[in-house]
């Protein structure tokens, strides 16, 4: 273990406040659903959900090497956290090219485009639909799943079904525990689960009008996109100018400057945010106008792929977009 070194020197602080954080309120966070009473119960889920949303910007932070200074490191914690997550499914090295592959293109670079799974589908793009205008994350969830069924339906994805069985018998097993022997817990979880979808759905939203390739399983086919299109189709979402509110999502609101410098850790981020204010690398949106659109173009949303240079200044609406649903980083499809 002599090579497990943070790859920041002011690091260990933040990286361990964060990570005690994550368990303490994941653990915590069961204990309260377990004991079930009127006040415990809404605290768990608020606690299992908050602790699965900074775990997976830890993933975040693991997929750009950012806090170990050896990769290795970073792949272990980073699949650690994806059981806590829920999304171990999916393979971490995967999310990772994923992720770096939305980075080095300058797109929103997927596999499988759900619109065109829905569109063949009439009655399950109706069900989607319905479920997002009562503000259910369908569209995430349905993600999720393709992770879990596409190993079992699509020969390419073949060499996924053993790390995909190992997850169903063990969360299924301990999800089914609950069922039986603590209902109001297995109920919790799923409401901390759907809440911890609507958080990251909500800040990845809005954050970019990149085009949208279906070419995440093709070699990559030369550059596209410079670095003023990355500036003009990115922006930046923080819950005002609270530290402590920004922390509620460790600081993934200012996008604009994670995209300005991708390996810089989440603590820093605000600090390079003030030194870029006036630049278009952080063209900013309030979190008033994301939770508006966010509600007026719910169901449009579903169907929708914004493209690029879609600048909010052009726009009569002042945040510019609607929205693109399905580019999740914690999928790797």
């Amino acid at each position: 273990m002599s090579g497990l070194k943070l790859r920041h020197s002011d690091a260990l602080l933040p990286t361990s406040a964060a990570l005690l954080y994550v368990t303490i309120m994941y653990v915590g966070g069961f204990l309260l659903l377990l004991h079930a009473h009127g006040w415990s119960w809404p605290l768990g889920v608020l606690a299992v959900a908050h602790a699965m949303v900074i775990a997976s910007y830890l993933v975040h932070e693991c997929a750009h090497n950012a806090i170990f200074a050896d990769a290795k490191y970073n792949e272990m914690l980073g699949r650690a956290l994806l059981w806590i997550n829920g999304a171990s499914y999916g393979d971490y090295a995967a999310i990772r090219h994923k992720h770096l592959r939305h980075h080095v293109d300058r797109a929103d670079v997927i596999a499988i485009d759900y619109r065109e799974i829905l569109r063949r589908r009439p009655l399950l793009r109706r069900l989607i639909i319905a479920l997002e205008a009562i503000y259910v994350p369908a569209v995430d969830s349905l993600m999720h799943a393709l992770v879990i069924v596409l190993p079992f339906t699509h020969e390419k994805y073949r060499a996924q079904r053993k790390r995909v069985l190992i997850n169903l018998v063990i969360r299924g097993s301990a999800l089914l525990l609950l069922l039986i022997f603590a209902w109001p817990a297995f109920l919790g979880y799923l409401c901390a689960y759907v809440l911890f979808e609507i958080v990251l759905r909500t800040m990845d939203m809005h954050q970019h009008t990149f085009e949208v390739f279906i070419n995440l399983e093709q070699p990559r086919d030369g550059v596209r996109f410079d670095k003023d299109y990355e500036q003009r189709n990115t922006y930046s979402n923080p819950l005002g100018r609270s530290a402590l509110a920004n922390l509620i999502v460790l600081n993934f609101g200012y996008h604009g400057a994670h995209h300005e410098k991708p390996a810089l850790p989440w603590y820093k981020l605000p600090t390079l945010d003030r030194e870029l204010t006036g630049t278009c690398a952080t063209q900013a949106v309030s979190f008033r106008e994301v939770l508006r659109s966010y509600r007026r173009y719910r169901i449009a949303r579903v169907m929708n792929i914004d493209h690029g240079d879609m600048h909010a200044a052009a726009k009569a609406d002042r945040i510019g977009f609607v929205g693109v649903l399905g580019v999740s980083f914690l999928t790797a499809i």
